[in-house]
C-alpha cells in the first residue's frame, strides 16, 4: 500500500514540476536536494530543543521529529525556489526536444528525491513499527529502497562536501557513532549506523504506550550488539 501511495505522489510531483518548464524544474530539483540535506542536518537538534522547551510530554517528544523534519524541508524549498526565480528572471530559449527532455527529466529526478525524503521521514513518524506495508527492514517503493539511498546520500555528503570536525578530532558524520565491536579492545572500534532500526524501536515503543517492550521468554536472545547512542527519547544524532 505504501509503495502505491509513493508512486502516486511521484506522479503528481512529475506533473506539477514538469509543467514549470526546464528552468523551473531544474531550480526545483536543486532546491529539493539542498533543502533535504539541511533538514536532515538540523531536525534532530531542533526536535530535541522543542521537546525540552515546548510541549514536553512524551507524545509530543515523539511528534517533534517529523514536524521539524518536514517543516524545515518545506520552508527551505520555498526559500530556495524564491531565490532561484529571482536569480533567473528570464529563461533562454531551447529547442523542442531539449525543452521536453529537460523539463520531464528534472521533474522525474525531483519526484524521486521527494519520494526518498518522504520515505525517510516515515521512519521518524509517530506511527506503529509497521504500517501500510512500511517496515524498517523492507526495501520500499517496489524494491528501490529510496529511503536507504537518501540516508546513504546524506551520510556521503557529511563525509565529503559538508564534512566538519568534532572537538575530539573525528569527523561529525551523519548517523555514525564509534564503538568497539569488542568492548575490551579499543582497536576494534568501528563506525556504526542505526537510523532505521533506532527509529523502528522507538515506533514500537510508542505503539505500546511508551512502556518498556516486553521480553518473550520463548524467543532466544540474540547476541548483544554495539550500543546505540541516543541523546534523548526523540533524537539520535546531533547534526553533521
Amino acid at each position: 500500500m505504501m509503495d502505491i501511495l509513493l508512486l502516486v505522489g511521484m506522479g503528481l510531483v512529475i506533473w506539477m514540476v514538469g509543467n514549470d518548464g526546464p528552468w523551473g524544474a531544474g531550480i526545483t530539483f536543486v532546491s529539493v536536494l539542498m533543502s533535504g540535506l539541511i533538514a536532515m542536518n538540523f531536525f534532530e537538534p531542533l526536535a530535541n530543543l522543542m521537546g525540552r522547551a515546548v510541549m514536553t510530554s512524551y507524545d509530543w517528544q515523539i511528534r517533534w521529529d517529523i514536524i521539524c523534519l518536514l517543516g524545515i524541508f518545506s520552508l527551505c524549498v520555498f526559500l530556495f525556489r524564491t531565490i532561484g526565480e529571482q536569480l533567473l528572471p528570464t529563461y533562454a530559449e531551447l529547442s523542442s526536444p531539449v525543452y521536453e527532455g529537460a523539463r520531464w527529466g528534472f521533474a522525474a529526478l525531483t519526484a524521486y528525491a521527494v519520494a526518498a525524503f518522504v520515505c525517510t521521514s516515515l521512519h521518524v513518524a509517530p506511527l506503529p513499527r509497521e504500517f501500510l506495508g512500511f517496515t524498517a527492514e523492507s526495501r520500499n517503493l517496489f524494491g528501490m529502497a529510496p529511503d536507504r539511498q537518501w540516508l546513504g546520500f546524506t551520510q556521503h555528503a557529511s563525509e565529503k562536501s559538508l564534512m566538519r570536525m568534532r572537538a575530539d578530532n573525528r569527523p561529525a558524520l551523519f548517523d555514525v557513532a564509534y564503538f568497539p565491536s569488542n568492548p575490551a579492545d579499543v582497536r576494534t572500534t568501528k563506525e556504526w549506523s542505526s537510523f532505521p532500526i533506532r527509529y523502528a524501536a522507538r515506533r514500537q515503543q510508542f505503539a505500546s504506550g511508551g512502556a518498556p517492550l516486553p521480553v518473550q521468554s520463548n524467543v532466544p536472545l540474540a547476541p548483544p550488539g554495539p550500543p546505540v547512542p541516543v541523546n534523548n527519547p526523540n533524537a539520535g544524532t546531533g547534526g553533521f
